[in-house]
């Protein structure tokens, strides 16, 4: 039994190769667990932060494509 906030997708991935495009990343100052997608941009899976204002930025919500 896991207790945990991450998905079951982020826990036991479909493939290999789709783990492989997750990492965390430093942006703008804030940590982010990102997906890398095939052109090269990121898109923003969750948010890493202890500050609450951080979560009101609309840059850092899941689904933001990061140029």
């Amino acid at each position: 039994m896991l207790y945990t906030p991450l998905s079951t997708t982020d826990i036991f991935p479909s493939s290999e190769q789709d783990f492989q495009k997750r990492q965390c990343i430093s942006h703008n100052g804030k940590q982010l667990y990102v997906e890398e997608m095939e052109d090269g941009q990121f898109q923003v899976l969750q948010l890493l932060s202890t500050d609450p204002e951080d979560f009101m930025n609309s840059d850092y919500l899941p689904g933001t494509i990061l140029r």
